[in-house]
């Protein structure tokens, strides 16, 4: 059975190891080194305190997480915030993700947000498949934003108003 509780800087070996094949085997990430585990402790300590970061587990261990995080820096953007999410590939399409933004989003809501967005680098069909499960609409394409893995990256960037 798969359990959801907010993330502590505990978690942030497990967190890293789970990013670490989307930001070097992949474009899903536009990072080019994998977070160690003190910057991924980092982040999620960050991330409780601005917005919030949930972990999914499965006996005992951490299989996904996701988090909200700030989306720019000028002031009117205060209640709009990014959102990502992760599952380890053992657990893929399991509706790990999808329960993770369905406890997220409210969460985020409490929090005075409005509206969340996500970046998904292209082509990415599940990603894309999932924030269209979870309401997010499509509000444009970045062409040709990132370079990675020897080619141009283009990025859509979804909206869901909370």
């Amino acid at each position: 059975m798969v359990e959801f509780r907010s993330a502590t800087v505990a978690d942030a070996t497990r967190c890293a190891e789970i990013y670490e094949p989307f930001v070097n085997n992949s474009w899903v990430s536009f990072e080019l080194n994998a977070p160690d585990t003190a910057e991924m402790g980092v982040r999620i300590a960050k991330a409780l305190h601005s917005h919030d970061w949930l972990v999914a587990e499965a006996d005992e261990e951490v299989i996904g997480y996701a988090y909200g995080s700030e989306h720019r820096t000028r002031g009117a953007y205060q209640t709009s915030c990014d959102v990502a999410v992760y599952v380890d590939s053992d657990h893929k399409r399991q509706g790990v993700g999808r329960s993770l933004y369905e406890a997220l989003l409210p969460r985020l809501k409490d929090r005075k947000m409005h509206a969340a967005l996500a970046g998904i680098a292209l082509p990415n069909k599940a990603s894309i498949a999932l924030h269209q499960a979870m309401r997010f609409e499509l509000v444009g394409t970045y062409k040709e934003v990132g370079w990675k893995m020897g080619g141009w990256r283009d990025v859509a960037w979804f909206q869901r108003l909370l």
